[in-house]
Formats: structure tokens, sequence, C-alpha cells
């Protein structure tokens, strides 16, 4: 019986939308081009379903309710014990076991996407373990979250064909959901006020059933006529652009067959796995591949119809706490994250999938040379911030593909004006970032300066390789400036963390711009995100980051090196976390994107919990050391911090337990899981075991710095970073973005020069004036005629001779 005027479901538009749990079980898709459907699952349950792209979610959930109708009521995600298993290493065909937490009841299930249509297919067994089946009911409950949104959805009750299903719409995405038995009984509702959990919370049994929930955060429940006996049956969801489409595609998925449809599901997995280096781990029976897997998580996360396109993860941090104002979740590309994922590939020799996501950056590019911070699938840029590693690292990618053999020299050249710009934005605009790694502060940070000084170096053997050999000279003059000014700008001394720690110094997280008001740069301020405000304000000083190792990562530093090993000591006593199953770090001092210390979600603020990727960049630093038997054992201790499908998470909680909260000291945070990132940091680390030797270590830092010693003769000033101070005997180096005359004098304007810049050809015009002669004590004051506009700056530039030895950052 239809209720409600006109079968309309009371309550609109129901309660806000939320998304659900990060924490997932197992991710899936079907490999090739005609799927386009990709799913998650947590808690033994469907969660989001992506369609057609894989920045668009289009679920919350789906999973199944038991009752008997009087007076037993149980929902398997909340009230049932969960395992998941799959078919096969790196093979994502799920098989989970639902347990009932009273003992009554068995659900076993298996899950696949269609490898021809966009529609899943769950095969599931309902075994009653007190009483018969014909005991209990059985309730399959969808909750859509089309497009990205779970407001504004419709839902109703049809049928294709003569096929009675349920249906969800908006924005031009459709939904059906479909059972290979019949239904008993269909209603949609709205979630909190009509839907079918609270008609089955309330009385055990379906009691309404309305035809239609309009504009709203709806859910649509049917109940399954089980099948006699101990058979199984297929539930089927599919998409489509309208209506007929998606239900089309469910009907066809099930008259396919669950068997067929699986079978060439696997296969097509099976046979890509096929293709990667062994680099399989021995393992004792039950014990869970984690190179498949991490192969798996990697390939998994790509588009298919942006070649090369790869989301940061599928979840939403704290899902469960966030709503439609979260759109992107994870389900974003950040340049970062794509070439961490595209390095991973290279690492497990998937070749094919490192060339994808250079083509992918190619065609993302912006004008200027840099990429967004981060982006939908097709280019449109989500948060708007400038990240200078992101600049830079495909330019590293690049280089590290072709070194690997991923790419021929023929392929490489396609590749050189994506280079040039991205070159190109680096000096005109580095070494300084407007965010580091993490997204938050401004400045000098030891992994944004590496990677940009490591890819001028790939960038300038690209021009000599590209009949471009003319700015060769100036690319690597200002990585060497630039690597020369590293411990002026982010190495601190005689600090009271230094003292505490019984260390000479050791490299801060970030620096601040130096500022002309008389305080040392070090001792400047800088802020730290996502805590109250009483604690937003740090010295530089006292903030410590793992970031440092990336000097050592990218070949600016040996592991040895007496500054290095004296930060590994700050950080260990500021950031280490010893756990059960190994160590963890945390991001830096002071973070606060983490869970609060009850436990509840992150919301703007928190306290920042340790990163399983961290650990996998400390096994990096102990490979450069040349300690296996170390970076051994923290390959291993990140495969303990992934949960029980093996997948790693974004945080671990690092506190003790809070099972109300499903924290627990080691295990996987409410942050998001999988995070590719660490799959990749896994996966590289994995291959630099085998090979004895950091897999991604660029080769052209280190012949130059740690092998050939190259030291800068200048020093560069620029209007972005202007150096107050002059080491006796180097050149003083001025840098504009458009052509200039340097009207200068080293003599109090007793005497005056004029000097013309020179075009770097990159945008960036420069002028060495002869400086290395000069006293200590000389102060050079310079200003600046500005060629095409015809007018002076009208301000004087003053930069002061210092000794040559004189304390870095004096």
């Amino acid at each position: 019986m239809i209720d409600g005027q006109d079968g309309n479901a009371p309550g609109a538009p129901g309660i806000p939308p939320r998304w659900t749990s990060s924490a997932k079980s197992g991710i899936g898709t079907a490999l090739g081009h005609d799927s386009q459907l990709w799913f998650t699952l947590s808690h033994g349950v469907l969660n989001e379903l992506f369609y057609p792209r894989i920045d668009c979610a289009c679920t919350r959930d789906m999973g199944l309710i038991v009752s008997n109708g009087r007076d037993f009521l149980s929902e398997e995600k909340r009230h049932a014990t969960s395992t998941v298993d799959t078919l096969a290493p790196g093979v994502p065909v799920y098989q989970l076991e639902n347990r009932c937490l009273e003992g009554r009841y068995l659900i076993q299930k298996t899950i696949v996407t269609h490898p021809r249509r966009p529609a899943l297919l769950q095969r599931t067994r309902f075994t009653a373990l007190v009483g018969a089946r014909s005991d209990y009911q059985l309730y399959a409950l969808l909750a859509p979250h089309l497009a990205n949104h779970g407001s504004d959805n419709t839902a109703w009750l049809g049928e294709y064909k003569g096929t009675p299903m349920l249906f969800a719409e908006r924005d031009g995405i459709a939904l059906a959901f479909a059972c290979s038995v019949p239904w008993k009984q269909r209603t949609v509702g709205f979630v909190g006020a009509s839907d079918g959990w609270q008609d089955l919370a309330a009385h055990h049994k379906l009691t309404m059933s309305y035809a239609r929930a309009e504009h709203g955060n709806v859910a649509l429940t049917g109940e399954i006529a089980l099948p006699d006996g101990d058979e199984c049956f297929e539930l089927a969801i599919a998409f489509g652009t309208t209506t007929a489409e998606a239900g089309h595609h469910a009907r066809a998925a099930l008259n396919d067959g669950f068997d067929a449809t699986a079978e060439l599901y696997a296969q097509a997995w099976s046979d890509w796995q096929e293709t990667l280096h062994p680099l399989d781990l021995p393992t004792a029976a039950g014990v869970r591949n984690y190179y498949r897997v991490s192969t798996m998580v990697l390939r998994a996360h790509a588009s298919t119809d942006f070649a090369g396109g790869m989301i940061a993860s599928l979840s939403v941090p704290w899902g469960f706490s966030k709503g439609d104002n979260d759109l992107g979740g994870y389900h974003l590309v950040w340049p970062r994250d794509l070439v961490q994922s595209a390095g991973g590939f290279l690492a497990a020799g998937g070749h094919a999938g490192g060339r994808r996501v250079l083509e992918y950056l190619q065609g993302t590019q912006e004008a200027d040379g840099h990429w967004a911070q981060n982006m939908w699938l097709d280019g449109t840029p989500y948060w708007n911030g400038i990240q200078m590693d992101e600049t830079a690292l495909p330019i590293l990618l690049l280089d590290l593909a072709y070194r690997h053999e991923a790419l021929s020299q023929a392929e490489r050249s396609r590749f050189w004006p994506m280079v040039r710009r991205a070159a190109g934005y680096i000096v005109r605009n580095g070494p300084v970032s407007e965010q580091d790694r993490w997204e938050e502060d401004a400045g000098f940070s030891p992994f944004t300066v590496s990677a940009q000084i490591a890819a001028l170096l790939v960038a300038a053997e690209l021009a000599e390789a590209h009949g471009e050999a003319a700015l060769a000279p100036f690319l690597r003059e200002t990585a060497d400036a630039w690597c020369a000014s590293i411990d002026r700008w982010m190495y601190a001394t005689d600090t009271a963390l230094s003292q505490a720690c019984d260390v000479p110094g050791y490299y801060v997280r970030i620096a601040p711009i130096d500022i002309d008001d008389g305080v040392p740069q070090l001792q400047e301020t800088i802020a730290v995100r996502n805590v109250t405000p009483e604690l937003t304000e740090r010295q530089a000083w006292e903030v410590v980051s793992p970031d440092a190792f990336a000097l050592v990562r990218f070949g600016l530093r040996s592991a040895d090196d007496p500054r290095i090993v004296a930060t590994a000591k700050v950080i260990d006593r500021t950031l280490r976390t010893d756990t059960p199953v190994g160590p963890m770090w945390h991001r830096y001092s002071g973070d606060g994107y983490g869970e609060h210390a009850d436990g509840s979600p992150f919301d703007g603020t928190g306290i920042g919990r340790a990163w399983p990727l961290l650990t996998g960049e400390r096994g990096h630093l102990a490979v450069a050391a040349g300690r296996m038997e170390e970076a051994r054992h923290l390959l291993e201790t990140m495969e303990r911090l992934a949960n029980d499908g093996g997948l790693l998470p974004e945080q671990s909680w690092d506190a003790p337990d809070i099972p109300a909260r499903e924290l627990y000291f080691g295990r996987p945070s409410g942050s998001a899981m999988p995070l590719v990132w660490a799959h990749a940091e896994y996966l590289k680390l994995l291959r630099s075991l085998r090979d004895g030797a950091v897999f991604d270590l660029p080769p052209q830092t280190v012949q130059r710095y740690l092998v050939e010693r190259t030291d800068s003769p200048r020093r560069i000033w620029r209007f972005a970073e202007r150096s107050r101070t002059l080491p006796a005997g180097k050149l003083l180096r001025i840098g504009t973005l458009a052509p200039a005359v340097v009207h200068w004098s080293a003599d109090g304007w007793q005497s005056i020069s004029d000097s013309f810049t020179i075009d770097s050809g990159l945008g960036v015009h420069y002028i060495d004036l002869p400086t290395s002669h000069l006293p200590v004590g000389a102060a050079i004051s310079f200003t600046f005629h500005w060629s095409d506009a015809d007018r002076w700056e009208g301000t004087d530039f003053h930069v002061v001779v210092e000794p040559a030895d004189s304390p870095e950052g004096a």
C-alpha cells in the first residue's frame, strides 16, 4: 500500500546529509574503459560508489538490516563483526562475512563491478544461525548522494520493462537499485523523517510505503524475498544519465550472471598484476601480500576518462562528520600525491601508469607553468594555493621515468615544453613557497626548496638535450645559489631546543621570508594552522619536521651529514611515537590536523596524529645511510600500521585506546584511508630495499653537491627574497622580472655604475655585480630604472658585505 498524499514521503528535506566512515576496508573497480564505476567498503557494507568519474561520489552506503518482525532488529554495519578478504592478492574481488553479535545470523557477500557497464553486483547469502531462515526478514537500505551531494536528491519507486526497481536522480545522474529475487516491499523517504530505517527502528518491519521523495536527503529501502534453502541472491546498483539507462544497466548486469561477470573482472586484475615486477616478499599462510595490495590501491585510484589522473583517496576524512560543505573530500587530484603515486607505479614496474601520469600533468599545467594546488579531474582548480614543490616534482618524475626506461628519448622530448614552463615558473617565483607540502605556511621549507633545486638541475640537462643549452647555465647557477643558502635560511643553532637535545643545531620545518626589522630570521613567528587561537604563533626555531630529511632524499645532504644526524635527534625527541608495532612520526611540532584529545573528529582544530608515510620516508633515510636492517624494520612497521584489509591510513592513532570511537593505539585514525601516497611510499621503500639504494634519488644533485661539492660564487637578491648581507668574495646577482638598469654604488654613491640586466630566456632578468673584491663592511646600494616603463623604482636597497665565515643567518 502506498501511504501519504499522492504517495509522497513526508519530512522533506530530511536531516542534513553526512558522508560515512573513512575507515575503508576495501576499494575496487573494473579495469578498462567501459565501467566508469568505483566502490569502497567499510564495516562490512558498501560505502561510496563513484560515477561517472572517480572524483564524483554518488552514494553514502548500502547495507542490510535483519529483523524478526517483532523484537529483534540488527543492522549489519553496527551489530555484526566483519571480516574481509580478496579472491587473490591484488585482485579486489571482495568476500565479506558479517556475523551477528548475538549469534543469530551470518551474511556472506562477494562484490564486483561489471567490466562492461556502470553496475555493481553484490552476491549475498543469508544464513540463520538461530532458528530458521523463514524466521527473519531482510532489508536493503541504500542512501544516494548523487553528484557529490547528499542534498537535493529525488527518489522514487518504479520499474524498467516490468522489473521493479528503486530509483534516484540528481543533476543528470540516475541510479537504479534492483534485485535478482523479488522485492517484497519497497519504500523511499527522507533520512531522519520518513526513510525505511526510521520505520524499521520503530516497528521492526515496514509499515509504510512511500512512492516518491523529492529534493532532499533520501534513502531507498527494499525488503528482499529470501530464496528457499541456502541459495544466494544478487543486488545490482547501476547508473546512467537517465532513469532508463540506469535501469537497463541494472537489469542487464543481473542477466549477465554474477559468475561470468566476476570471472571477467578478476581476470583483468590478475593479468595486470602479472605485468609488474615480482617484488613480493615471502609471506606465511593467511598473511596479506602488502605489495599487491599497494599496487591495487594505486591502480584502483586511476581515472578512466582522464588518463593518468589519480585522486588522493577514495574517502572523506572523518566523513561521518562532513556534509555537502566538503564536496571535494580527498576525491581530488593533488599534483604532489599524483607524482608520488606515479613513482610507486614506476617502482613496481608499472611503466604505463607512470607515462599516463606525465601525460595528464602535461595536459593540466597552467599557462604560467605551475600546477593548481589541487583540482578536479578535468583540471579545474579546487583550492588555489601555490605550492612550489608541486611545480618541481613533475620535472623530477620525468627524469625518474626516463632513467628507469619507462620513456624513450623521443618520448621524453615531448615533455620538454612542459619542463621549460615549469622551470621558468620556479626561477621566477622560488625558492619561497606560498604553502609548504602540508598546504599551510609560506616561507622556506626543506622539502620544497630541495625539490626545486633538484628540478632545476634536471631542467638544465633537458635544455642541453633539446637545443636550448643557453638556458642551462642560468638554471644551474640558480640551483647552486639556493643550495648554498639552505643553512642560512633553515638551520637553527644555539636555541633552547638544540640545548635540550644536546646538538649544535638542526633544520627547522619552515623559515619565514627574511623581514628587514632587525629580528633574526629564525626568531620570526610563523603561523601554526588547525589549532586554537592561543597556539597559532610560534617562533620558527621551535618547529621541526621530518621534511628536513628531504635534503637527503633529493641529494643535497648525505645521510651521515652531522647536521642531518643532529636534526634526526631533535625530530625523534619531539615528533616520534613508539607503538607496539613500531615507530611513527608526526608532521611537525604543534600540528593540529587530527582528532581532538577525546577522539572527536577534526573540525578545523585538533591534534595532529602520526603519519605512516613518514615511517616510510624514515625508512628511505635508513636506506640512504646503508642501514638496511633498520629500513626493513620500518617497512614491516608500515605493514603493521595497515588495517585488516591491508590499507594504509593517512594518520594513525597515537594515544590511549578509545573503543567507543574505534580508536586504538597504533591503528588507523579517522583520517583518509587508504591514502594512495602512503601506499606509493611503501612501494618505493620495497623497491629501494631490493636495489640497495634510494629508488627516486636524483643523481644530478648527488653528483653536483655530494661528489663534486659544488659551491656558488654568488648570492641572489630579488624582490621576493631581499638578502641583506653578502659574504665577502661573492658576486651579488640582482634578479628582476622585467628588463632594467641597475643603478648602483659600493661607496655611498660617490661613484656610480649602471648595469643592464640580461634576459635569461625564462622570464628572469639578471646581472652579476662585480662585488667579489669588496671589503667586509662595504655597503652596496642600488635602485632600478625600468626599461619598458621608463621609470625609476624610487627606493634604494642596501646589501652589506659580511665575513665569509660569519655564522649562517647573520
